[in-house]
């Protein structure tokens, strides 16, 4: 990897993503991302890249044949990430057609990519969350999982999947999310409650199969989605990978973890859950890992307590 470009670079995974590059020596990075009127610029602090362009002028240079040819690698992460988006257009333009736009350049110019899909495409569950399955029978329960299914989909149809990498991160938290708003990660929502309440408020549950704090979810630290990501880009990997550990485990496990990193008695309050949401919530999701160490990857995954006591530890340090 000699010339990075880092869609999203700006972002919770793009940030970390760019990190580690400068940890590997790689600096000659083109960050592409929308700061708009977010915070989310702060991520770039710290950073070394070589220059920074907002996505609809990269986009724009992108189409002239301008840009896209003098660089090795491409993660393509900028999207929109809002599960609660019901703007279906916008989701396709930012989705799924920058996508498609970017991927075709960078096969004709012989550049590797490597660009985020999501464990949203799986919806509910019903048809498992093996990434060596048929991806025509999932049926993602929000639109922002469908406007990735449908590059998925594209991508098979057209045969890009056997030259280019599509990443299906799963829960992703960590240091970098703060300018997300409401989707950022129970992990900070909860660290903000904890410290101004003393409380943690969790979804209750309307299934009987699950007692409220127990649906589950395959939670995974940034840093390892970074080296993840890195490592299938780097060892060309193509296809379809699921980026999480392997493991489902509780809201109230993420919730006594994230107590002990704070040294606080665990104190949780069951709220109801948004009637919008209800019909389009998933109670349990855990990555099939299989491909991931089939291909090489042998860094291992950070237990979930290691990891929210390491994000606590980061978000105190910024707070001095």
């Amino acid at each position: 990897m000699k010339r990075v470009i880092v869609t999203g670079g700006a972002g919770l995974i793009g940030s970390n993503i760019v990190r580690l590059l400068n940890e590997k020596g790689i600096s000659d990075i083109l960050v592409v991302d929308h700061l708009g009127t977010s915070s989310k610029w702060k991520n770039l602090r710290n950073l070394e890249y070589s220059d920074y362009l907002e996505k609809e002028e990269f986009l724009q240079k992108v189409q002239k044949g301008k840009i896209v040819k003098d660089y090795t690698h491409i993660f393509h992460l900028g999207a929109c990430s809002s599960t609660t988006e019901t703007d279906a257009s916008y989701l396709i333009r930012n989705n799924f057609e920058y996508t498609k736009i970017l991927a075709e350049e960078s096969l004709n110019r012989k550049i590797k990519f490597l660009y985020a899909s999501s464990a949203a495409t799986y919806g509910d569950g019903k048809f498992g969350y093996d990434d060596q399955a048929d991806i025509h029978p999932l049926k993602p329960l929000n639109m922002y999982g469908y406007s990735k299914q449908m590059f998925d989909l594209y991508a098979q149809k057209k045969g890009f999947l056997h030259k280019i990498t599509g990443v299906k991160y799963f829960n992703i938290f960590g240091f970098g999310e703060a300018h997300k708003g409401d989707m950022r990660s129970v992990v900070l929502k909860g660290y903000d409650q904890i410290l101004t309440e003393g409380k943690l408020r969790l979804f209750k549950s309307y299934k009987p199969d699950y007692r409220d704090g127990e649906q589950k979810r395959d939670f995974l630290y940034v840093k390892d989605a970074a080296k993840i990501s890195l490592h299938l880009l780097k060892k060309n990997k193509f296809g379809l990978y699921n980026v999480g550990r392997g493991v489902a485990e509780t809201w109230n496990d993420l919730a006594g973890a994230l107590f002990s990193a704070l040294g606080k008695p665990v104190n949780i309050e069951y709220v109801e859950m948004p009637e919008s949401l209800q019909a389009k919530y998933q109670y349990f999701t855990k990555a099939e890992t299989a491909r991931l160490l089939e291909s090489g990857y042998q860094e291992g995954f950070t237990d979930l307590r290691t990891a929210i006591a390491d994000y606590v530890s980061l978000l105190r340090k910024e707070e001095e």
